[in-house]
Order: C-alpha cells, then sequence, then structure tokens
C-alpha cells in the first residue's frame, strides 16, 4: 500500500504540478526512507498513520546526527504527501497536520576566490571547437550568475539587444535581462565564430546555444562533467566546484566590488532579496578575516 500511494504522489507531483524531476526523486527517497522504519513497525499504509509515528521518526533522525535541512525536507516530503492523500480522500485524516518542520540551518555558500575563478577560466586558453565553448559556456555562466537549468536552457533567440543582454527564462518562468558583456561576451562571440558550427554540424533546427559533440542541448549532468574536467586542470579540486558555486562566486564578486544588493537579486533572479542577503555574510566573513591581518588584532 505504500508504494503505491508513494507512486499516485510522485506521479502528480511530475503531471499535475510540474514539479522538478530532483525534487520529485528526492521526495519519493524520502518517503521509501520513512515508509521503510513504519513497515517494520508494523505500518502497511497511511491510513495507519498518527502523529506519533511521525514525531518519532523525526526524532530518530535527528539523534542519529541527520542535518537539520535534510530534516526539514523530510518533514516537508511528509507533510505534503499526507495532504495530498486527505484532499484525494485516499485518507481520512491527516496526522501531520499539526507538525512543525525544524528550521533549516544557514549555511554561507561555497565560493572561490577570485583568482581562483580566474585561474579556473583563463587555463582554457585553447583554440580547438570544445575550448572555445567550454570557455564561453563558463564565463557566461559565471558572467552573468546563470542557473545550470538556464545555461542549458539558453537558445540564440535569447541574445538579445544585438548581443548586449541575455533573456533569461528562470524559476516560475519568471524572465529577466541580463547584461552580457567583457569576457562572458567575448568568449560567447569567439564561440559562435569558430566553434559552434563544429558541433551542430550546420543543423539549422537546433537553436541551443550550447551543444554537446553529439549537436544535442546540454543536460545538468553534461555541464558538472564540464566544469569538473577544467577544474582539475586549473589544479582546483574539483569537490570545490559546481555550476551553483559559480553563480555563486557572480554574486559574492560583484558584492565585493560594490554591487548593490537589489541589484544582485535582479540579476540572479530572485524572487526574495532574504534569498540574496546570504552573499552580505559571506562578504562579512571575509572582511573578518582581512582584520586578522591588523597588527592590534
Amino acid at each position: 500500500m505504500f508504494a503505491d500511494e508513494i507512486d499516485t504522489f510522485v506521479g502528480a507531483l511530475q503531471f499535475e504540478f510540474e514539479m522538478a524531476d530532483n525534487t520529485c526523486e528526492a521526495y519519493a527517497r524520502d518517503l521509501r526512507s520513512f515508509t521503510s522504519v513504519m513497515a517494520q513497525k508494523g505500518k502497511t499504509s497511511a491510513a495507519e498513520l498518527v502523529l506519533e509515528d511521525i514525531d518519532a521518526y523525526l526524532r530518530s533522525e535527528r539523534e542519529n546526527g541527520m542535518a537539520s535541512s535534510t530534516r526539514a525536507r523530510r518533514t516537508a516530503a511528509i507533510k505534503v504527501w499526507l495532504r495530498y492523500l486527505k484532499d484525494r480522500r485516499i485518507i481520512r485524516t491527516d496526522p501531520a497536520e499539526l507538525l512543525v518542520a525544524p528550521k533549516k540551518a544557514k549555511l554561507l555558500p561555497r565560493i572561490l576566490s577570485e583568482e581562483e575563478t580566474f585561474a579556473l577560466l583563463d587555463k582554457i586558453d585553447g583554440l580547438e571547437p570544445r575550448d572555445l565553448r567550454d570557455r564561453a559556456m563558463l564565463e557566461v555562466m559565471y558572467g552573468c550568475g546563470l542557473r545550470v537549468s538556464e545555461v542549458c536552457g539558453l537558445k540564440q533567440e535569447d541574445i538579445v539587444a544585438e548581443g548586449e543582454l541575455l533573456r533569461i527564462l528562470g524559476k516560475g518562468s519568471k524572465e529577466r535581462l541580463v547584461p552580457l558583456g567583457g569576457a562572458a561576451g567575448r568568449a560567447l562571440t569567439s564561440y559562435f565564430a569558430s566553434a559552434r558550427d563544429a558541433f551542430t554540424r550546420g543543423d539549422i533546427s537546433e537553436t541551443h546555444v550550447f551543444v554537446t559533440r553529439f549537436g544535442k542541448p546540454f543536460t545538468r549532468q553534461g555541464v558538472f562533467k564540464i566544469i569538473k574536467e577544467r577544474a582539475v586542470a586549473a589544479d582546483i579540486s574539483p569537490d570545490r566546484i559546481s555550476p551553483h558555486v559559480l553563480r555563486h562566486c557572480f554574486a559574492s564578486h560583484m558584492l565585493q566590488h560594490g554591487a548593490d544588493i537589489r541589484a544582485i537579486q535582479e540579476l540572479l533572479g530572485h524572487a526574495d532579496i532574504g534569498t540574496t542577503q546570504i552573499y552580505t555574510h559571506v562578504d562579512t566573513a571575509r572582511f573578518a578575516e582581512i582584520h586578522k591581518l591588523h597588527p592590534r588584532h
């Protein structure tokens, strides 16, 4: 019964609510973990669950050292699942209705220093099509603060205002314009002039900006792979870098150079200024380290 109830719920997330695949997969894993423990206690379906069952499970997770962020996500998965089942009248009552989710710890985003970021980008200095493509991709990610999904989805018609702006379709189908200039603009121009046709092989129907050696749009995994490979070449641990780290670097380095926090919010496409303000903590941490160099510290 648990398996059927989870499958019904995850299917609804995918097809009714159009939730991201990664979120659906995470919720499914969390619910299977939870229901596996419940099955060991003799529970066979959501209709048999009570609030004490859920409290005991989450308390055990905390005592076993589970991170607060993971516990918060698992609590959210359980709450949304049971509410869905009640709304569909699969269960009569929602035992998680009064459940309070643990607060997620605010973790500072990982970033590279400016010197490390420049070393990563400047190391890609070849003139082969793959080098020109990878350099353009990473320069655009860092120079424009794009999410990996936005890089994968970027199309030629999204380069507007005579090449000076990118039109980005972000989360919630919210559109924003991001300036394209400097190193990112130059790298993209070189890629279009000397490399992209080598990947598309003249296929004018393919309009994505960045394409693989098979002439197809990149997946998130493909972009991750390129960044990891290029990090190793620049003597940077691949564990320290990801597409989102480059996005963090964009915001943090802009802030360090005096950019307004609300301008950074707009460029990143954050709906809430609170999401962007995490970078002020990064900047404060940097200045605290610098201050340790003071002779009277």
